[in-house]
């Protein structure tokens, strides 16, 4: 299988027990495209960690070592001066060191920690690959200074840098830049000029079609999305309850941000391969959290990705099949 996996912060937990179920029930990891949360999960899967560790690694880890600004701001007077001398409050230098250490401990022995490492093998040896389809792990990243969506490896001259030499930790540090509570990474691209990143979130957090075979193809494995939200109601849409300045900022960042997304969640043929898991009892950048709310999370992925194979009284079962016969033939 395929999977893109969404962001989320510290609701990735829930990635974790979707991924165990799909892995009980015989699906292996093939490639992983994910921005945020969903790239840390989709590292750890492509390096060769198996599942169920993944799901303990995310489990037992203290998220509120992520928080690694300095003394100063941790009161609210410092956030602001933080964010007012770097655009973020935490340096993010505990994220990436835990992650490489996560993958050097548990991942596939003789890494070099780069995109060299992850190199697409496509069973067909006539398939021809390229771009996102290249790498094992496809990260999405924001660049605010040219207002686009880059994916990594594939875009890594933003950074200075090629897609084989890339370093994993760095594209995931870079995709994990949530907008103040992390700085944004700035790096010179290969022709000096400087580039701002910050999470692939804020333009698409959930590309869903990375993999998909060009000109409509028929698929030869699923493509599984894992979304860390309900499912949409179709009646509804989005709710944006305007009733003053600051909740009509709030809709315009959430009109801008879920814009891609929705095109692609409005498809009914992504809706039909997409795992949704209600997390909307935790925030995003609840790095306190307590034991009961890492095991609500892990428990509401289990239980989504069970319904989602099994069927429930108002969707049918999974059936790969019945799936390409609807969306993917003609």
């Amino acid at each position: 299988m395929d999977l893109v996996l969404e962001g989320g912060g510290v609701k990735g937990i829930a990635l974790a027990g979707a991924l165990e179920v799909l892995e009980e029930r015989g699906y292996r990891v093939n490639r992983v495209a994910g921005s945020s949360a969903g790239s840390i999960a989709g590292a750890l899967a492509t390096a060769g960690i198996p599942v169920n560790q993944i799901a303990q690694i995310l489990r037992e880890t203290d998220y509120r070592r992520f928080e690694d600004g300095p003394w100063w701001t941790r009161t609210l007077p410092g956030k602001a001066l933080s964010i007012l001398l770097f655009n973020g409050i935490n340096p993010g230098t505990y994220l990436r060191d835990w992650l490489e250490e996560q993958l050097s401990l548990h991942g596939a022995p003789g890494r070099t920690g780069t995109f060299a490492d992850l190199r697409y093998q496509d069973p067909d040896p006539g398939a021809e690959v390229w771009g996102p389809r290249a790498y094992r792990l496809v990260v999405t990243v924001s660049d605010l200074s040219a207002g686009r969506l880059r994916y990594l490896p594939l875009d890594a001259e933003i950074i200075g840098s090629t897609p084989d030499a890339l370093r994993v930790v760095d594209a995931v540090r870079a995709s994990a830049s949530i907008p103040l509570f992390f700085r944004p990474v700035r790096r010179k691209n290969l022709r000096g000029k400087p580039t701002v990143l910050v999470d692939g979130g804020m333009l698409s957090n959930f590309p869903v079609s990375v993999f998909d075979r060009p000109g409509g193809k028929e698929p030869r494995w699923p493509t599984f999305g894992v979304k860390l939200s309900a499912r949409p109601d179709p009646d509804r849409g989005v709710q944006n309850r305007i009733t003053g300045p600051l909740s009509f900022g709030k809709a315009v960042v959430d009109t801008v941000t879920g814009f891609y997304d929705r095109l692609h969640i409005d498809s009914s043929h992504a809706v039909a391969r997409t795992i949704f898991i209600d997390t909307s009892a935790v925030r995003t950048t609840q790095f306190h959290l307590s034991d009961a709310d890492q095991e609500l999370l892990y428990r509401t992925g289990r239980r989504a990705a069970t319904e989602f194979l099994d069927g429930t009284g108002t969707r049918e079962a999974w059936d790969f099949e019945a799936y390409k016969a609807r969306f993917r033939q003609g």
